[in-house]
């Protein structure tokens, strides 16, 4: 019991671990001769207390499991702030280069249930006569679900990322507009970087909120030209945002293209504290990106954060059914062949996005790999530094196959009685 205690304490409160089958042996080398000498540790994955090898499943989300999804929030919180102020890597003075916190909609797709506000941020009444509690669940359904564009809302979600990336393109052509330079002459002046997230609204159209920020030629290393501004910024994010434009599929005689949606925000990210709410911070714009990557579909609208095989396990589900017709709606346009390359059943999950959620350009920050990389080494030489062992002297051989996941009932409860161990994330658990 102790040992299995110890085993189940290495996870840092993963609840859904992958379970490996197989074993890892260190033998000592010889480094004159390179002939390899005796065992100096063996590891058999039948003689661990749990009858398996167990690794953290490292899932981004909150749903499946929180202790996970709180690590990679926290990797999202540095790889954002690190592009911010500096670190991880990147040089401190990115702070004083020009960056915005930008925010884009999708368009509407048919009137839903909402919270409109006021001047003096006061919530009128819905168009329904009813005035809405923050968490009604009818925020964010349709009006009449019988008119809502169910079809276009996932061929929206389905196209939203490519949208993402011609909008990418556009704003550099703006920049290099503003500046009075062709766009690869731009490439020798300024470079534009940025760092995103998706997140889904509460009718289930997913929008992005984003980091966007003018170094030099050299990305964070170099200073920006001394045009390079955070109006001008701002000024080529909503010419290229309202340019963008994406043509989707033609389904039974009906075009379509998908565009941002009219309500786009841009704001000034400053260093400074909050002052009466007027600031917008380093830290509050990290933290409020982190907090989106670890969230999906279920947690917006209801939906579900794992696939489906068959449509018909939606009888099953206690899901709303504003997401049951919008994951309907993507198994049926799944099903046609001319769309085929959207793979909408594999993502009717998702309402039809199959994007990835956190994505950044290459010279932004530092990486989400990285930071993992950073971290198993420090686990690795905290293990070397216990076993006083020389890496340089020594052979490791292992073999490990996938062997099931999750924990047992008595594990399970087991684990609930502990507390995360301190720097264990992201490392098997050797009991």
């Amino acid at each position: 019991m102790p040992a299995l205690l110890r085993q189940l304490s290495g996870l840092g409160g993963c609840t859904h671990p992958i379970r490996l089958d197989g074993h890892r042996t260190e033998y000592d080398v010889n480094t004159r001769t390179g002939e390899i000498g005796s065992v100096l540790h063996h590891l058999d994955s039948s003689s661990l207390p749990a009858g398996h090898l167990l690794v953290r499943c490292n899932n981004r989300r909150t749903t499946r499991c929180a202790a996970c999804a709180e690590v990679y929030r926290r990797d999202t919180f540095h790889l954002i702030t690190s592009g911010l102020r500096g670190g991880k890597g990147v040089p401190e003075r990115v702070a004083a280069h020009p960056r915005v916190f930008a925010t884009f909609t999708a368009p509407s797709f048919g009137p839903v249930h909402n919270r409109p506000t006021g001047s003096a941020g006061s919530v009128r009444r819905c168009r329904c006569g009813a005035l809405h509690d923050q968490d009604d669940p009818a925020l964010g359904t349709p009006l009449d679900p019988d008119t809502y564009d169910y079809e276009a809302a996932v061929l929206w979600n389905a196209h939203a990322g490519p949208l993402w990336r011609r909008f990418s393109i556009y704003l550099r052509r703006e920049v290099a507009k503003r500046a009075g330079l062709t766009q690869r002459a731009l490439r020798e002046h300024a470079r534009v970087s940025f760092a995103k997230v998706a997140e889904y609204q509460k009718r289930g159209a997913v929008h992005f909120h984003a980091v966007i920020r003018i170094d030099g030629p050299e990305g964070g290393d170099t200073p920006p030209p001394a045009w390079a501004t955070a109006e001008l910024l701002t000024d080529a994010i909503r010419a290229a945002a309202t340019a963008a434009r994406v043509d989707g599929p033609v389904v039974d005689g009906r075009a379509h293209a998908f565009a941002f949606g009219r309500q786009l925000d841009v704001r000034t990210i400053r260093s400074a504290d909050f002052d009466g709410g007027q600031e917008l911070t380093e830290r509050a714009v990290a933290a409020y990106i982190a907090k989106y990557a670890t969230k999906g579909a279920e947690t917006a609208t209801g939906a579900l954060d794992r696939p489906l095989r068959f449509l018909a396990e939606l009888a099953q589900l206690d899901i709303s059914d504003h997401a049951r017709r919008l994951i309907r709606t993507a198994w049926t346009l799944g099903a046609r062949k001319d769309l085929e390359h959207l793979r909408l059943r594999a993502w009717a999950h998702m309402l039809g996005f199959r994007g990835h959620f956190s994505t950044k350009s290459r010279r932004y920050s530092t990486t989400l790999g990285a930071l993992r990389d950073a971290r198993a080494e420090w686990r690795r030489a905290q293990a070397l530094e216990a076993a006083e062992t020389d890496p340089d002297t020594t052979l490791v051989l292992a073999h490990w196959v996938y062997a099931g996941t999750g924990l047992t009932d008595a594990e399970a409860w087991l684990a609930e009685t502990l507390e995360p161990a301190p720097g264990t994330e992201g490392e098997p658990t050797h009991g």
